[in-house]
């Protein structure tokens, strides 16, 4: 009962917070505060649970750094020309007839190369909004496309938080990972594609009006070395290099270019790695391409951290165990991969957060896995498979109000975000198969 009464008290102050547009942060502290109570009304020590947490927080040292890493990438792509380049040539092969097909196509490869499904959408999102809108297309299939796009990257990329994350929280290698999530997601992108293609043909533009981007080229030089970071993060990867080496790597290249092909001072390019890149000028673009920088990281860093005491005092406490003793009974009627699916529902449902989707759902299945088959890769990939994206399909979860807000759309886009469905749907099929095909399941 205790328990129970922990958790009210935290999702009635998440959704009330959430509701009102006040910062996820209170919640989080006033769920530490309950468990931390909870935990001495269970016996134990305060100097025990702060220890518990400290654990906690030591399990995700590593996503931190990555963090940082991945905040100076999103501000000097942009500031380098990167994300304008690969905004403007990708957006150049729309025609009217396939729109929702390309809008789809490219925000997936975008978010491959970026790592986070809010850049896409407050970048390259924004741009295909606009044309969409001056088009007379269906705002809603459009922003859909855009979503299933910018959670294909931020499912499986190697820049993406929550990818770290879950390798971090699951002690797996990142590169093996998206080695997997690339196998589960081929049959579901193939599905996502054909399904807006048809889209596409069903409701086109009635014009494509490519006026705003000429703002790109008046204000970036264009040129195809933009590209040496993007290759640089994902093919050193491949070459066995580490996922910080091949980060660092890329910013290091992205702020050479900055001098030297965009001509950026020093004091220019501090800046945009630390506050964010802007644009000297005002515009359509210039408004979608600001961003990124090392105290957007702050905010995500701080829920990581807090999230993560939660993980150390549930591990050290036992608090959890009944509930994961009921989620082991579950998985052996239904399967791991179809329990991990429900829990992902029920954590995003409450939790209203991805982090805390993730945290929790791995929590709570990491036993279940651990006893039947010891495959902490299999854990991982069935994670990619069910938290990431489920969380984007609950409509008051940030994961989805975010995007949805930088969109401007509101639930009714949701149905047609068939990637973030068709993953975990195609997997209660497919799973089997592609798992004894990657060596996942332990034999």
């Amino acid at each position: 009962m205790d328990l129970i009464a922990a958790f009210s008290v935290f999702t009635i102050v998440l959704v009330f917070c959430i509701s009102r547009n006040v910062t996820i942060l209170l919640p989080l502290l006033v769920g530490l505060f309950c468990f931390t109570l909870l935990g001495l009304h269970r016996g134990f020590k305060l100097k025990a649970l702060l220890l518990m947490m400290k654990n906690g927080v030591f399990k995700s040292l590593i996503v931190l750094r990555i963090f940082i890493l991945i905040g100076l990438i999103t501000a000097l792509w942009r500031a380098c020309g990167t994300i304008p380049f690969l905004v403007y040539y990708g957006v150049g092969f729309i025609t009217p007839s396939t729109f929702v097909l390309f809008a789809f196509v490219i925000s997936s490869m975008l978010s491959f190369a970026m790592g986070t499904s809010f850049g896409v959408a407050s970048t390259v999102g924004v741009v295909l909004m606009t044309l969409a809108r001056s088009g007379g297309a269906d705002v809603n299939i459009v922003a859909g496309a855009v979503i299933s796009g910018a959670y294909f990257g931020d499912r499986c990329a190697p820049t993406s938080s929550s990818a770290n994350l879950v390798a971090a929280l699951t002690g797996t290698k990142l590169q093996k990972n998206i080695r997997v999530m690339l196998v589960n997601a081929f049959i579901p992108f193939l599905l996502s594609a054909f399904v807006y293609f048809l889209l596409s043909k069903i409701h086109p533009l009635s014009t494509v009006n490519n006026a705003f981007l000429n703002e790109i080229p008046a204000h970036f030089n264009l040129s195809a070395w933009a590209l040496i970071p993007v290759v640089l993060v994902l093919a050193l990867p491949l070459l066995k290099c580490g996922i910080q080496t091949a980060m660092l790597s890329s910013i290091v290249s992205a702020a050479i270019l900055c001098f030297f092909l965009q001509k950026l001072s020093l004091y220019d390019v501090f800046t945009a790695s630390v506050f964010g890149y802007k644009m000297a000028s005002s515009g359509p673009f210039a408004q979608s391409i600001a961003g990124g920088g090392l105290l957007t990281m702050v905010k995500v860093s701080l829920i990581i951290i807090i999230s993560s005491t939660y993980s150390g005092i549930f591990d050290g406490t036992g608090l959890l165990r009944d509930l994961q003793a009921a989620v082991s009974r579950l998985s052996g009627k239904i399967g791991q991969f179809p329990a991990t699916v429900l829990t992902s529902v029920v954590t995003a449902v409450c939790f209203c957060n991805q982090t805390l989707c993730i945290i929790m759902t791995n929590q709570l299945m990491s036993q279940v896995y651990e006893e039947k088959n010891k495959s902490k890769a299999k854990l991982a990939s069935d994670l990619e498979d069910s938290s990431v994206l489920i969380a984007a399909l609950i409509p008051w979860n940030t994961a989805i109000v975010v995007p949805m807000g930088t969109l401007s759309v509101d639930f009714r886009a949701i149905p047609f975000a068939v990637f973030l469905y068709l993953v975990p749907l195609v997997c209660l099929f497919t799973k089997p198969v592609t798992d004894k095909y990657l060596g996942v399941r332990l034999k």
